[in-house]
């Protein structure tokens, strides 16, 4: 059957107001599905592989054009355009994907199956029109996405994270853990990073809060950045990054690479999942006790979610000060419980009370992060932590959020202020040639 005479059955009762509507949508993507097979049919890949992309694109265009005029259909210049476009895109990218990834204002996509592709714009979720031909064409990009950073998704392994050549953040799990298809979660990375600038502008953070961040990343002071997820942790610890001097060694661990250091001496681990056989596997603790022998200045943990977190502590504690990590919790004493659990999954038979004292002796500020109801992110808090008071963990709060209720809007109305306690880590500060007047903890200004 011509590409004509499959458009034509799928555009049969194209909508004209009566019959049900997105037969027309139908009929395009049976068209756009038929000339992608008959492309494949055609073309001379070996070739093609020599080409540039843009050499590549170009005879794509072409092809597509006079497969149009062979077959005659019937297309006006937006529709052959717009075909043309879908078909490189699906040939060089990832396919429906591509105009969402090349659209700045959209910071998550999540595609619920083949027929539902949500986005989030400046906090909100909205639905899009964008669809796949079914759960197999779905199937066909996740595997694509994972596939270029030598990673797997099938029965067998059914859930896999991985990254875009842009390093967004990509999970995706399949069937038979997805009971209604392949499921797709993609956290966009910025092309530009947020900076200061740009954390300030948003209120996000005051610039008090600023003097304090830039002394502490300087100054060594190791740091947990703690908040739920989409909350800005890895933003954060970008930003905080970007006060480290240039001539520091660091080192960053991740389980899907996404920091962007603009420092010169960066070296940037992975971890390994297993392979076909299940083995080969290569975790965040073999990759941290490798980082100790590659004589860092700075660690930098993506996220502490396992048993690394007691190498991590250790590091902290034997020389490798200002090193960085972030954590999943909702309050800063959350962060250092669930760090203390994690501790204990390192199989290591350590008291309750010595695993506190190692946390106090190697996190010195937990900063806590959250995403509220209008979808704004914000620093509302930066605890230090002081030491042991019997066998608790001592803290106390430097900077708060204090949230007054919302607009009319529905956006949330609050204000950053000190609390007017002087935080011990100010005489390390002075030590290292950066510090901060006591101004800064005044607790009288208040900023909205």
């Amino acid at each position: 059957m011509s590409l004509r005479e499959r458009l034509s059955n799928a555009d049969e009762g194209r909508n004209t107001g009566n019959g049900p509507p997105g037969l027309a949508a139908a009929a395009y993507q049976e068209l756009k599905k038929s000339m992608h097979q008959t492309i494949l049919d055609r073309i001379d890949l070996e070739r093609l592989k020599r080409l540039t992309p843009e050499q590549f694109k170009h005879e794509l265009a072409l092809l597509v054009q006079r497969i149009i005029e062979e077959e005659r259909i019937v297309l006006n210049q937006h529709e052959r355009h717009n075909l043309v476009l879908d078909i490189q895109h699906e040939m060089l990218g990832f396919g429906p994907l591509e105009p969402l990834l090349a659209d700045p204002g959209v910071s998550d996509i999540l595609v619920n199956t083949a027929a539902r592709v949500y986005v989030e714009r400046a906090g909100k979720l909205e639905l899009t029109e964008v669809a796949f031909n079914d759960n197999a064409h779905l199937m066909k990009i996740i595997e694509k996405i994972v596939s270029r950073v030598g990673r797997r998704v099938d029965e067998s392994s059914p859930m896999v994270d991985a990254r875009l050549p842009d390093g967004s953040r990509v999970n995706a799990i399949i069937p038979p853990l997805a009971i209604d298809g392949p499921i797709l979660s993609i956290r966009r990375f910025a092309v530009n990073p947020l900076s200061i600038e740009n954390l300030l502008e948003y209120r996000s953070l005051t610039p008090p809060m600023v003097q304090v961040l830039q002394a502490l990343a300087q100054a060594k002071i190791n740091i947990l950045v703690s908040g739920g997820t989409g909350s800005g942790k890895t933003t954060l610890l970008n930003v905080l990054s970007g006060f480290i001097p240039a001539h520091e060694r660091i080192v960053t661990i991740e389980d899907a690479a996404e920091l962007a250091l603009r420092q010169p001496h960066v070296v940037r681990l992975e971890t390994r999942p297993p392979n076909i056989e299940g083995k080969g596997e290569v975790n965040q603790r073999s990759l941290v006790r490798n980082a100790l022998r590659m004589r860092p200045d700075r660690i930098i943990l993506g996220e502490v979610r396992g048993p690394e977190a007691l190498d991590m502590l250790q590091a902290m504690n034997t020389g490798h000060e200002g090193s960085l990590a972030t954590i999943h919790s909702n309050t800063p004493r959350d962060a250092l419980s669930r760090l203390e659990n994690m501790v204990g999954m390192a199989g290591v038979n350590l008291t309750p009370r010595a695993t506190r004292q190692q946390i106090c002796s190697a996190v010195t500020v937990v900063m806590q992060v959250s995403r509220l109801t209008d979808g704004a992110r914000k620093l509302v808090s930066l605890q230090e932590v002081t030491g042991m008071e019997g066998d608790v963990i001592a803290m106390h709060e430097i900077f708060r959020f204090e949230q007054k209720g919302v607009d009319a809007r529905g956006a949330v109305q609050g204000s950053f202020y000190a609390t007017g306690v002087r935080p011990r880590f100010a005489d390390r500060l002075r030590m290292f040639g950066v510090a901060v007047p006591d101004s800064v903890f005044d607790p009288d200004k208040i900023y909205e």
